[in-house]
């Protein structure tokens, strides 16, 4: 699954727009960080997964991620 080497080959304001979505976000953000702990099998993104989905219905991971990917291009702890 590279679905996050899809997502970060976009120019800057259309993965925002994807990103401040509200529904269409979420879904984004989890095949992102699911996308990433598939190809690298680590144990922090596996667990920033579970958390994402335990605790990404809240708006303040995703206005985080918003914020790291205007300034970095990527998400946080999804790289």
């Amino acid at each position: 699954m590279a679905f996050d080497k899809w997502f970060y080959k976009q120019n800057t304001l259309i993965k925002f727009i994807l990103l401040i979505i509200p529904l269409v976000g979420w879904i984004m953000e989890l095949l992102i960080r699911l996308s990433v702990a598939l190809r690298t099998k680590s144990v922090l993104h596996i667990v920033v997964l579970i958390l994402f989905i335990v605790l990404g219905w809240g708006i303040i991971l995703e206005i985080i991620d918003l914020v790291y990917l205007l300034l970095t291009g990527k998400l946080l702890l999804a790289e």
